[in-house]
């Protein structure tokens, strides 16, 4: 993720303390936050979905490029400091170098879901309860298509 890194040098930076809670699940910040050194722990719930160390990464990414509240809440596992793209709607259009590195990390977590659910369909195929509904899931995924899709170039201008 060095290349997003990059883009983030001129970048204000934040420190936290372990247990400091950077987006909480539910809310909407309009931020992305890229992690330049530390821990943070990715929530859904009470159930960890992930701990990230990895400089680079980025936090909020879903919730912009969807519109939609932060699906998961993020915090500060060891002290930590990240940049913050405080409107990063209008960063990412204004910097779409940046789009690359996101969608490859958004593809790489589509991948990884995808060969879960394959493994269970192989594992569960013969199920006629919830686990045999994977087809259903795997299907939905592949087809998933937004009818209002609009390039990026013809999206009107952040307020």
């Amino acid at each position: 993720m060095q290349s997003l890194l990059d883009y983030c040098r001129e970048l204000t930076q934040i420190e936290l303390e372990s247990g400091d809670v950077l987006l909480r699940e539910g809310e909407r910040s309009g931020k992305l936050y890229v992690l330049a050194k530390g821990t943070i722990e990715v929530f859904r719930g009470d159930v960890e979905i992930a701990h990230v160390a990895e400089s680079g990464a980025v936090f909020g990414e879903m919730s912009v490029l969807l519109d939609l509240p932060h699906t998961a809440s993020v915090r500060a596992a060891t002290p930590t400091r990240v940049y913050v793209i405080e409107n990063a709607s209008a960063f990412l259009r204004e910097n779409p170098g940046v789009a690359l590195p996101i969608a490859s990390l958004l593809a790489k977590r589509l991948q990884n879901a995808n060969n879960y659910l394959v493994n269970l369909k192989l594992q569960f195929q013969d199920r006629k309860d919830h686990l045999g509904m994977v087809d259903e899931v795997l299907e939905s995924l592949i087809h998933q298509q937004d009818e209002n899709f609009v390039p990026a170039d013809d999206l009107p201008p952040d307020p």
